[in-house]
C-alpha cells in the first residue's frame, strides 16, 4: 500500500515537474525558450506512460512456456493447418505452421470448433507462415451485448450543445450567461460542428452494426471553454473479425464526417469577411487568430476558391464566419482521424491495408514525424501530437489478420491518405498565382 502511494506521487511530480521549471526560474523563462519546455514535457509524459505501462504484477516469474502435442489439440487444427510447433502459456495455446486451406475457410473452421470455449486469432507468422493464437474467454457474451442507458447518450447531447452554441457566441462577443437571449448567435457553430462530429461517428456506428459489430450509440464531449467539446466517440464491444470489417468501420467515419464538412465549410465561406488591409495587417490577423490563410491548406484552398473566386485574388487572409469556422475545425478533425497512428481511424486503415507489422510500423513512423513537426516546423502541433500520443494507443488487430482486403478498397484507402495530405499540405508559394490567390507573402 505504501509503495502504491509512493507511485502515485512520483508520478504527480513528474507531471509538474516542467511547470515548476519553466514558472519557478527566475523571470519565469527556461533554457531553450518553449522548444526546451516542450522537449523537457514530452520526456516527463514518456516516463509516466512507462510507469503506467508497467503492471503491477510485472515482477512475477510468467510461467514458462509449455511444448502441446497434437493429441492436446483441438481435432479441427489439423484439418486446417501444419503444425510445425505448438505451445501453452497462462492459459493461451499458439500453433504455427502454414494453412492447408485459404485463411476465411481455416478461421470459419476453428471458430465454429470452438465455440465459446476460446477465441481463435489467425496471424501471420515470419517463420512459419502463419499462427493460430486460441485465448481464453474472459468476457460473458451477455457483458458484450450489454448497451449502457441511452438516455446517456441524449444527456451528453444536449450538454455538447450548449457548450458548443455558448463557444459559437462568446468570438462574437456575447456572453450566453449574461444574454442567453442571445444563442441563436451560437447556433450556426454549434449545429455545424455537432452535425459533423455526429455524422463522422453515425458512420462509424452503421458500417459497424452492418459487419455484426456491437457498438454503443456515439458519446460526445462537452466542455464549458475552449471549442464546447473535445468530440465524439463510440465504444466497440465485440471484436473485429475481419481486415475487411476494420477498414470498412475506420474509413467510414471520416468519409461522413468530410461530407457534412465541405458543404458547410461552402456555405460559410461565402458568409466570411476576406481581410485585404495590406501584408503587414493581414500578418497580424493570423498571428492574432483573428483570420486564416487560405494557403495553410490544399483542401482549404481548393474549397475556398470555389465559395469566393473572386474575393480571393484581393487577399488570402479570411477572417471566417462561426458556420465556416465549424467546416473549418471539421477538416482538421478528419485530419486527426486519418493519422496513420495506433486506434485512430488511419492507424486502423494501415492495419487492414498492410498488415499488424507493417501498419505498426507505419504508426511509429507517423507518431515520431508529428512529434518532430511540432518541434521543429509548427510548435501549435504539440498539443495535438501529445493527445494522440495519449489516446491513440495500439490498435487491436482483428480476429483474423491474414485475409487482405479487396483492391477496390484498398483504393478507397490511398484516396482517405490523400485527404489527409491535401488537408495538412500547404499550398506551395509558387502554386498561389496559378490558383488565383492573391498572397502578399508570395
Amino acid at each position: 500500500m505504501r509503495a502504491a502511494a509512493w507511485s502515485r506521487l512520483l508520478l504527480i511530480l513528474l507531471c509538474l515537474l516542467p511547470l515548476v521549471i519553466l514558472f519557478l526560474l527566475p523571470g519565469g523563462h527556461m533554457m531553450g525558450g518553449m522548444l526546451g519546455f516542450w522537449m523537457l514535457m514530452l520526456l516527463t509524459l514518456m516516463v509516466v506512460w512507462m510507469l503506467l505501462g508497467v503492471p503491477a504484477d510485472s515482477m512475477a516469474r510468467p510461467r514458462e512456456r509449455q511444448p502441446l502435442t497434437g493429441d492436446e489439440l483441438p481435432p479441427v487444427i489439423s484439418e486446417v493447418m501444419q503444425v510445425h510447433v505448438a505451445t501453452e502459456q497462462d492459459g493461451v495455446t499458439i500453433i504455427r505452421g502454414p494453412l492447408l486451406e485459404s485463411p476465411e475457410t481455416a478461421y470459419e473452421k476453428i471458430q465454429q470448433s470452438l465455440g465459446d470455449g476460446a477465441v481463435p486469432l489467425l496471424r501471420d507468422d515470419p517463420e512459419f507462415g502463419s499462427a493460430i493464437v486460441m485465448l481464453p474467454q474472459h468476457v460473458e457474451r451477455a457483458e458484450m451485448e450489454r448497451t449502457s442507458s441511452p438516455a446517456v447518450n441524449w444527456l451528453l447531447f444536449v450538454l455538447t450543445m450548449l457548450t458548443t452554441t455558448w463557444a459559437g457566441a462568446a468570438p462574437q462577443g456575447v456572453n450566453l450567461l449574461e444574454e442567453p437571449d442571445r444563442f441563436a448567435v451560437g447556433l450556426p457553430y454549434a449545429i455545424g460542428l455537432m452535425a459533423i462530429l455526429g455524422v463522422h461517428e453515425l458512420g462509424h456506428f452503421f458500417t459497424a452494426r452492418y459487419h455484426g459489430i456491437h457498438v454503443t450509440p456515439p458519446f460526445f464531449i462537452p466542455v464549458p471553454f475552449a471549442l464546447g467539446t473535445f468530440g465524439a466517440f463510440i465504444q466497440m464491444k465485440s471484436p473485429t473479425q475481419t481486415r475487411t470489417a476494420l477498414f470498412d468501420v475506420a474509413v467510414a467515419g471520416p468519409l461522413a464526417g468530410l461530407v457534412i464538412a465541405i458543404p458547410a465549410l461552402l456555405i460559410g465561406l461565402q458568409n466570411s469577411a476576406v481581410v485585404t488591409g495590406g501584408m503587414e495587417f493581414e500578418h497580424q490577423m493570423l498571428i492574432s487568430h483573428q483570420g486564416t490563410s487560405m494557403g495553410s491548406s490544399v483542401l482549404l484552398a481548393l474549397i475556398a476558391k470555389v465559395a469566393l473566386p473572386e474575393a480571393l485574388d484581393t487577399g488570402c487572409t479570411v477572417r471566417l464566419s462561426p458556420l465556416a469556422f465549424a467546416g473549418w475545425l471539421g477538416l482538421i478533425v478528419t485530419a486527426l482521424n486519418l493519422l496513420p497512428i495506433g486506434q485512430l481511424d488511419g492507424g486502423h486503415i494501415a492495419r487492414a491495408m498492410f498488415g499488424s507489422r507493417v501498419g505498426g510500423t507505419i504508426g511509429t513512423i507517423a507518431m515520431w514525424t508529428l512529434f518532430l513537426l511540432a518541434l521543429f516546423v509548427w510548435p501549435a502541433l504539440m498539443m495535438w501530437a501529445i493527445i494522440v500520443f495519449f489516446i491513440a494507443g495500439r490498435g487491436v488487430p482483428p480476429l483474423n489478420d491474414i485475409t487482405p482486403i479487396s483492391f477496390g478498397r484498398r483504393l478507397l484507402g490511398y484516396f482517405a491518405l490523400a485527404i489527409l495530405l491535401l488537408i495538412l499540405t500547404p499550398v506551395p508559394h509558387s502554386l498561389m498565382n496559378e490558383m488565383g490567390i492573391y498572397c502578399p507573402y508570395v
